[in-house]
């Protein structure tokens, strides 16, 4: 059964606050200002503590009405929030697991909302799971990794970008590119092999077979047919379909500069479609742009300590 989001939640207009009217601080001493962004929990900085404003307790939800409608964060902090942020109450006590169980319902409704179609107004009325009818599965979710992540959040700004020293690369002077092999249903069995697909999700995982894998790890696929373009780096070894590309580096890669590389990768995807696709030979041509050093040799370090330096980095298996 759904209810409105108002039968779960006490919902109020936040505080409205600009964040170039306030005065900056550290985590430790400031006050988490939450603005309608849709990464690192919505916090875009810690500001001064604001005389007779009183930050929204830690426990409370923010949710953006506009520029990114519905970008829902569960806050740990005590926080402020920005123009056309709403924040939510839970009307009854419920477990972590619960409360972000239903900020993923909330941004579920995202679809509904654009530019020109904010929350503002319909946020109360959208529906929800009632709280008799959350899945019993949200109370057995580990949130370990979850909480282990949190002392990363905007602790520190990640190194600035200087794009004045990037330079463009061919793939295949960077890369070894080789392509996936076909494997069809009939000779698809269960097994523990990761099946790489050209799908957009679950790191490419589309399931696990007991064929052999056909690549190494330490590797990163780039789908060139189906979702063209999206880049993961896989840690263990897989098969990987006739749909992938699998880009072999010819530098030593950590799984870190592999993280920047695939965020590269996957900005490219624009460039191509169904009837053009990112085939072997367009890939070994293509141009990736990387920041340099002073000799103008790809810098590795500042890639590796750019992710590093970024919020929920700490849950990346080094």
């Amino acid at each position: 059964m759904t209810v409105p989001v108002s039968e779960v939640f006490d919902v109020r207009y936040g505080h409205s606050l600009e964040i170039n009217a306030l005065e900056r601080a550290s985590p430790s001493d400031g006050v988490a200002f939450v603005s309608r962004q849709m990464g690192h929990n919505g916090i875009s900085a810690y500001v001064a503590p604001i005389d007779g404003v009183e930050p929204a307790p830690a426990g409370d939800i923010s949710c953006a009405l506009g520029g990114n409608p519905l970008a829902t964060h569960l806050q740990e902090v005590p926080f402020y929030v920005g123009r056309d942020v709403a924040i939510l109450r839970p009307k009854q006590e419920m477990t972590k697991a619960e409360i972000l169980f239903y900020c993923l319902c909330i941004k579920a409704n995202a679809y509904r909302y654009s530019y020109g179609r904010q929350a503002n107004r319909t946020l109360a009325t959208l529906p929800v799971p009632a709280i008799t009818d959350i899945p019993e599965w949200v109370g057995k979710v580990d949130l370990d990794q979850i909480v282990g992540a949190d002392a990363s959040l905007i602790t520190t700004p990640p190194p600035a970008v200087t794009l004045k020293s990037w330079q463009a690369f061919r793939y295949d002077k960077l890369f070894d590119i080789k392509k996936g092999q076909r494997l069809t249903k009939g000779n698809m069995a269960e097994g523990d092999t990761p099946f790489i697909g050209a799908i957009e999700s679950d790191n490419g995982y589309r399931q696990y077979v007991s064929a052999s894998p056909n690549h190494e790890a330490g590797t990163i696929t780039v789908s060139y047919n189906g979702s063209v373009g999206e880049a993961f780096y896989q840690s263990a070894p897989f098969w990987a379909s006739d749909d992938i590309n699998v880009l072999y580096p010819k530098f030593d890669m950590n799984v870190f500069v592999a993280m920047f590389l695939c965020a590269l990768i996957r900005r490219e995807k624009f460039r191509f479609s169904y009837g053009r696709k990112w085939h072997l030979g367009r890939m070994n041509e293509s141009l990736i742009r990387l920041p340099c050093d002073t000799a103008g040799v790809p810098d590795w370090a500042f890639m590796e300590t750019y992710i590093k330096s970024l919020p929920y980095s700490t849950s990346i298996a080094a």
